[in-house]
């Protein structure tokens, strides 16, 4: 994956936030589910198809105070995550 690439959120996953902060992401077509933090909840947020990885990174970087350096990496590991596991999808930039 690049910082180019623009992930989109899987459409029939469903988002369930939970009254601690947390949330479950749950696909209907794989029956798998993944706890997710309020940090994962706001990259699933920004993966609209629009927005570039790298975009996405500045968004957690403008929504949470000591952001680790290591963001991007952490971002794009992530994302890679729930696309193996069919939660996520990707426009991939135009050469053209």
């Amino acid at each position: 994956m690049r910082l180019s690439d623009k992930p989109i959120a899987n459409p029939v996953v469903v988002l369930r936030e939970e009254l601690d902060e947390w949330a479950v992401l749950f696909n209907p077509d794989t029956a798998d589910a993944v706890g997710i933090n309020p940090v994962g909840i706001v990259i699933w947020r920004l993966m609209d198809g629009q927005r570039k990885v790298d975009d996405i990174v500045g968004g957690v970087k403008n929504s949470f105070s000591d952001v680790p350096e290591v963001i991007s990496q952490e971002v794009t590991s992530f994302i890679g995550d729930l696309a193996e596991r069919g939660f996520v999808v990707y426009e991939l930039e135009s050469n053209n």
